[in-house]
């Protein structure tokens, strides 16, 4: 089963024990923060979308850890005008892991029911083999058609610009 939740301007697809970071989130290591902004929640073939959200579902998280991101480099310069600037930034995020979704009719969802039905197995029977492929035109008349093209237009060809070193334009 999975879900596509909203949070901090940016949508990410999550399933059950998944480890995401996000933008920060208030709260400490161990609390628990509940996602009701699900865009998209499904399970093999059948996915209920909202418009824009799902009505009745929701995804639940702990939060691992509050950390910063790799640190990024704002360099700005102005040439001839000896104005440089350096300023470097580390972004506050959330890492969280994904603990229940609960589905539309608000009941918890777990992603073992998909495993149990599974698909249905293939029926026995006679396997079905591909035709070779036919060719349309054989090898001898594809030469011939090369062979075909005049051979008048070589010659002018060779000419060009580069074989005109001699004639002058009249000037």
């Amino acid at each position: 089963m999975f879900a596509v939740i909203r949070t901090g301007g940016k949508q990410y697809r999550v399933v059950q024990n998944d480890v995401v970071t996000v933008e920060k989130l208030a709260g400490e290591p161990g609390a628990t923060v509940e996602f009701g902004e699900v865009l998209m929640i499904g399970e093999g073939a059948e996915v209920a979308t909202g418009a824009p959200l799902v009505s009745g579902a929701a995804v639940s998280a702990t939060i691992v850890e509050q950390s910063r991101a790799a640190k990024i480099i704002v360099f700005k310069k102005k040439r001839r005008q000896n104005y440089r600037r350096k300023k470097g930034h580390r972004q506050h995020q959330t890492v969280l892991r994904i603990i229940e979704m609960r589905g539309a009719s608000g009941l918890p969802v777990t992603g073992q029911a998909a495993a149990a039905e599974g698909w249905p197995a293939a029926e026995e029977g006679p396997a079905v083999e591909a035709e070779p492929a036919v060719e349309t035109q054989s090898a001898a008349a594809e030469g011939a058609m090369l062979e075909a093209e005049p051979a008048a237009e070589e010659g002018r060809a060779a000419e060009g610009p580069a074989g005109r070193e001699g004639v002058s334009d009249g000037a």
